[in-house]
């Protein structure tokens, strides 16, 4: 009997309209069944669309009333590690990916953290610098191998809206993966013994 493979979670961080975020998360997901240790699952947060915070319980307490909130617990519980595919706003993290980080406690904990990051020059590099700092504060790893796309508007087709960047961003995915795969395993240990990802 073939073990399931564990689950990755690749967050897609902007909402707006015209956003490039799925398109570079679906050249991600790709790397991630080529690199064959990970179930990938695209979690876009435009399509999910959680309202901003609206929970009346602090999420630490994990005493849900609403639906959405429900839902988003339910999948980032069952996953063992997490991908942001994120470009930065005015240096930072995007409000939508601030706000489903927030919306939990205990479900993102003792799990490891990669980023793609996208943008101009600076490929959002700071941006995941805030972030990091967000999910350390959540249990979490975030990892020092990471995907790094700046000027990334001229890797996508004008026509197709397909994102296919330079082979360096497809060795960068490979060994980020790799170590996501090395902390989850390392982080087991530490999870819950009746959480889903355990």
């Amino acid at each position: 009997m073939t073990a399931e493979l564990p689950t990755l979670q690749v967050i897609v961080a902007s909402t707006r309209p015209g956003r490039k975020g799925p398109a570079v998360a679906t050249w991600f997901a790709e790397q991630v069944r080529q690199h064959g240790k990970f179930k990938a699952e695209i979690a876009d947060l435009g399509v999910i669309n959680l309202p901003l915070l609206d929970e009346p319980e602090h999420p630490r307490l994990r005493k849900y009333q609403n639906d959405h909130t429900k839902s988003w617990s339910a999948r980032i519980d069952r996953s063992h590690a997490f991908v942001f595919v994120t470009p930065e706003y005015n240096y930072g993290t995007p409000p939508p990916l601030l706000n489903a980080l927030d919306y939990l406690v205990q479900e993102w904990g003792y799990k490891p953290a990669g980023f793609v990051s996208y943008g101009g020059v600076s490929g959002g590099l700071r941006g995941v610098q805030m972030t990091k700092q967000v999910v350390t504060a959540l249990k979490m790893v975030p990892l020092v191998e990471a995907v790094t796309v700046p000027m990334f508007t001229k890797f996508i087709d004008p026509e197709t809206g397909v994102f296919k960047p330079e082979d360096v961003q497809a060795q960068s995915a490979a060994k980020m993966l790799d170590e996501l795969l090395r902390w989850s395993n390392a982080l087991r240990v530490l999870r819950p013994p009746d959480s889903p990802a355990a």
